[in-house]
């Protein structure tokens, strides 16, 4: 999208005017989405500036600094949209907000969204993976860059998903012979002993998210195959000890699970020609009151270790319903006013045992 030579500022108002031309091969409903969704968005974002559309011509008018915003937001999804990729409510609203924090000097790097919105990770089944925000594009190339990466980040931020769809697109280029996927068993409230069935009957229900995010990238036909011939592997964490993992794409998630021996275990497996991505939720610890968290201790550990990279996601990076972000930060918010975890006081110590818990 080209911004049009009319463009001025009227100093006396304090108002600047851009007029954009949509080329004539891109669709008017491709830029301003189905029933003008998109550009009710982008009215919302900026609600006093006016804009309007007229044929393939679209106009704003407003604070300089607005404009000059919209601008560059229109710039962008042209820039997508000439990838063949759609936009989306969602992706303009990342657009916008990564735009904003550019302008207002809080970003902390050079990207785009046009950057973050098209660069693919995986095509499975007629869909592409993707980022969809900014730490997302810098956790998916730290994986690239490093040897042992860990997502640290709330629920719904992608970081098994992703870390899922980097070992599945090193595996097709052959940079691994393997993919082994692990958590472990250790769920909020329950204890495998008091479940049902066989050994593997109780380990399934744990490791069942991972086999929910290989059929979204692989034939589910060539699964079985692909675990019978070792290629895949899917195991609770405890499996591990022991072994030396060479030529292989390794993740460990849930990790906030682990006590301190576990992920000293676990990163100790590491062979030659592997990585190793370790995702999980500081904020969601179920292990037993008075067991340290080995994700919470590796990062006083880890930090600043060469070839060792920590990449956090927060709320913003949610790409689940937009309630769950809410919920995560007014969780943080109370839990800050409060000195609990996860709204409660645990072990039902009081603020001064919860703040103490803090630390594990």
């Amino acid at each position: 999208m080209t911004q049009t030579p009319t463009a001025h500022t009227t100093p006396a108002q304090e108002q600047a005017r851009a007029q954009f031309t949509v080329p004539a091969q891109h669709p008017m409903v491709t830029v301003l989405g189905s029933g003008d969704s998109l550009l009710r968005v982008i009215e919302r974002a900026f609600p006093a500036a006016d804009i309007h559309v007229r044929g393939n011509e679209i106009s704003a008018v407003g604070d300089p600094v607005d404009v000059a915003l919209i601008s560059r937001v229109f710039d962008e999804m042209m820039l997508v949209l000439r990838t063949g990729q759609p936009m989306t409510e969602d992706a303009v609203e990342r657009s916008i907000a990564m735009l904003k924090a550019s302008e207002n000097g809080t970003s902390d790097g050079p990207e785009t969204p046009a950057q973050v919105l098209t660069q693919n990770i995986l095509s499975s089944r007629g869909r592409t993976i993707r980022p969809k925000t900014l730490n997302q594009k810098r956790y998916v190339d730290a994986i690239d860059k490093h040897t042992i990466v860990f997502g640290i980040g709330p629920a719904g931020t992608g970081k098994t998903y992703l870390a899922m769809a980097k070992a599945v697109q090193a595996l097709q280029s052959k940079q691994v012979n393997r993919i082994i996927l692990t958590r472990p068993a250790v769920e909020a409230g329950e204890r495998l002993g008091f479940l049902p069935g066989t050994l593997y009957e109780k380990i399934d229900p744990y490791l069942r998210p991972l086999y929910d995010a290989l059929h979204d990238m692989l034939d589910p036909d060539s699964i079985p195959r692909l675990m019978a011939a070792g290629t895949i592997e899917v195991a609770p964490l405890a499996y591990m000890r022991g072994r030396t993992l060479n030529d292989a794409f390794i993740i460990l998630d849930e990790a906030q699970n682990t006590s301190p021996e576990q992920m000293k275990m676990f990163l100790t497996r590491l062979g030659f020609d592997s990585k190793i991505v370790i995702t999980g939720d500081v904020t969601q610890v179920d292990l037993p009151n008075g067991t340290k968290s080995g994700l919470r201790q590796v990062q006083e550990i880890l930090e600043g270790v060469e070839d060792v990279h920590f990449s956090r996601l927060s709320s913003h990076d949610v790409v689940r319903h937009k309630l769950v972000g809410r919920i995560v930060d007014a969780y943080e918010l109370y839990d800050s006013k409060h000195g609990t975890e996860n709204g409660t006081h645990k072990g039902g110590r009081g603020k001064s045992g919860a703040k103490g818990s803090k630390g594990k």
